[in-house]
């Protein structure tokens, strides 16, 4: 019995097939196939916004071959990503090559290991219409405000420039928030801060200023500082009237959204977004960490469980801390994938160093300019 399983990368269809038994085939599309036409509108505006699809320039004979491989083969599975994105491109695959979208023909996994695939090919489904719908509502409003506003910019500001249902908005708002800034009245305030230590004890410590007479006071200009100054240059000595001591706790950070995870590269390696997602892609692709297209925190069950397991056998018990329950207070996270994180606990860094490039190992050293 051979069984075609089509995916969107190569890389994946190289990871995935590893995992797979004896007559199974890994394709891959390369993205999508079939998309709307780039030197016309292709939307149907009186015909219900009526999309008008066709085959992707190119990408012909990457359909002609996987129409072959279809027909050789007994069952056909659509693996592609799981988002709204792999759903449209299964959805358009699966109309080019005569198969019913509401059969059983889809599987869908967050991580490329072996349990994963396996679990998925145990779980065929339907190509889920509500995604390819949300996607296709996606495309076509990108489409109605990039076709209709870009060739006013050309026409009215310079010809290049391009709108579209994102960055205009989000340009409105920069403009917005310039505007406000410029408007911004700033008032002037000190700070007095002194280099205190305690007489033969070498250890210093910045003492701030913060009242007088009990009372908070606000440094306002450069005459109340000077005031002050003097008063506590004229002080003989210092004296210790109060001291509190209070116990903090400080909660890890939550699991990387991709957003969280392209600020952390930043932050930490100099990391542009679409350098970051470059890598997280590759490592996705290559089995290491799980989809990088999320916005929850949360984590599966069986990973907490194996991370468990890991720390008690690596550490001891005593390290294993309590398990906190993370809710999410924002109405707008939609929690379709887990949070991202390793594929599995055992690939630590000394066991895959070498298996990994140098973005992918995450070196400090490896900055770029942004």
């Amino acid at each position: 019995m051979r069984t075609l399983v089509i995916v969107e990368s190569p890389a994946k269809a190289k990871t995935i097939k590893k995992y797979l038994p004896k007559g199974y085939e890994v394709e891959a599309t390369m993205g999508h196939v079939i998309d709307l036409p780039k030197s016309r509108l292709g939307i149907h505006v009186e015909n219900r916004f009526e999309p008008d699809y066709i085959t992707i320039r190119g990408k012909g004979k990457l359909l002609t071959k996987l129409k072959q491989q279809a027909k050789k083969s007994d069952t056909v599975l659509l693996a592609t990503d799981p988002d709204r994105e792999g759903e449209a491109i299964s959805w358009h695959v699966a109309n080019a090559l005569g198969m019913d979208p509401g059969s059983e023909c889809r599987i869908e996994f967050h991580e490329i290991t072996k349990r994963a695939i396996n679990e998925a090919i145990d779980h065929v489904r339907s190509v889920d219409m509500d995604l390819v719908q949300a996607q296709q509502a996606r495309r076509v409003l990108d489409r109605l405000v990039g076709y209709s506003v870009s060739p006013f910019l050309w026409k009215k500001v310079k010809r290049g420039l391009s709108g579209g249902r994102v960055q205009s908005v989000v340009t409105r708002i920069i403009v917005d928030r310039e505007k406000e800034i410029e408007a911004f009245v700033p008032e002037e305030y000190w700070n007095l801060n002194l280099d205190l230590r305690k007489q033969g004890d070498p250890i210093l410590f910045l003492a701030t200023f913060y009242s007088e007479n009990g009372k908070r006071l606000k440094i306002e200009n450069a005459e109340e500082a000077d005031r002050l100054e003097q008063i506590v240059k004229n002080c003989p000595a210092m004296q210790v009237v109060k001291v509190e001591k209070k116990q903090s706790s400080q909660k890890p950070p939550l699991p990387f959204t991709t957003s969280t995870l392209q600020q952390t590269a930043y932050r930490a390696l100099g990391f542009t977004s679409q350098r970051t997602m470059r890598v997280a892609q590759a490592l996705y692709e290559s089995g290491r960490v799980t989809y990088i297209r999320t916005d929850s925190t949360r984590l599966a069950p069986e990973a907490i469980e194996q991370t468990k397991d890991f720390i008690v056998k690596t550490f001891g018990e005593t390290f294993l801390g309590k398990q906190r329950t993370v809710k999410c207070s924002n109405k707008n996270v939609q929690d379709a994938h887990e949070a991202i994180r390793p594929a599995s606990v055992l690939d630590t860094p000394a066991a895959i160093r070498d298996a990994l490039d140098a973005d992918q190992i995450g070196r400090a050293s490896c900055r770029e300019r942004v």
